[in-house]
């Protein structure tokens, strides 16, 4: 790739909360936008058009992520639409919470498809198809070391997730592409939201000493950097949390 050359980005799970904070703001750093979407249509195109509408040039993809041929495919749209991909960012995921002595293992099932699986499954065709100095960003949580009860199948399937990540950095050695995972805090978007209570929610914004949710800005701003001039954080998880510990 040229210095010249735009940079290309595929965001999954890039239509909404913190998909589409960081689909915006990768977007406003110059790169063109491969917005990865599950069912939402309308939110996807929404998303577009506030690219497009300023200036960016994006494009609004349907893929399961589990599925590896429609992940397959995501990357050919991208490809040919923009010319080759540079970074991947793996946003997609599913929470749902219940203890272990209750969950619906369906739930769980369903769950480590789309977070563990199709972590794998994106950053499978990541490994293959980034061009040298890009970025593969997977997505884990500050959950996962908090223990949280309730949390439990989704704080595992998000250490699997960053089990991974340092891997694929070793066996990317030698291709200019670094592999990071970015583990936010509570963050005030509607997967986190749900099916908490007001007390709930104040309760976790108490829990670092910001006092405060993240807002999804704050998480774009981190993928950003680790998106491009972070060229020097490879294999690590980045805690993007306000301070919680």
């Amino acid at each position: 790739m040229s210095g010249t050359e735009q940079r290309v980005a595929i965001v999954t799970g890039g239509s909404r909360g913190i998909g589409r904070a960081v689909s915006e703001r990768l977007a406003a750093d110059g790169q063109a936008v491969v917005v990865v979407y599950a069912n939402n249509t309308a939110e996807a195109q929404a998303t577009v058009a506030a690219i497009t509408d300023t200036g960016g040039r994006a494009l609004a993809v349907r893929a399961d992520v589990a599925d590896e041929r429609a992940v397959h495919g995501a990357f050919d749209a991208a490809e040919a639409e923009f010319g080759g991909v540079d970074v991947v960012v793996n946003s997609a995921a599913i929470m749902v919470l219940g203890t272990v002595a209750d969950l619906d293992l369906a739930d769980l099932d369903r769950m480590h498809r789309t977070n563990i699986r199709g972590t794998f499954v994106v950053g499978q065709q990541a490994a293959r198809r980034v061009r040298p100095g890009g970025a593969i960003l997977n997505f884990s949580s500050s959950v996962r070391r908090a223990s949280f009860p309730t949390y439990a199948a989704y704080s595992a399937s998000k250490g699997a997730v960053e089990a991974l990540t340092p891997v694929l950095a070793k066996e990317l050695r030698g291709r200019d592409v670094t592999v990071n995972t970015v583990a936010p805090g509570p963050t005030a978007t509607a997967l986190f939201l749900d099916g908490k209570t007001e007390e709930q929610v104040a309760q976790l914004a108490r829990a670092n000493p910001m006092e405060r949710l993240g807002d999804p800005a704050d998480i774009a701003e981190v993928v950003s950097f680790l998106a491009g001039p972070g060229r020097w954080v490879n294999g690590q998880t980045v805690y993007a949390n306000g301070g919680m510990v």
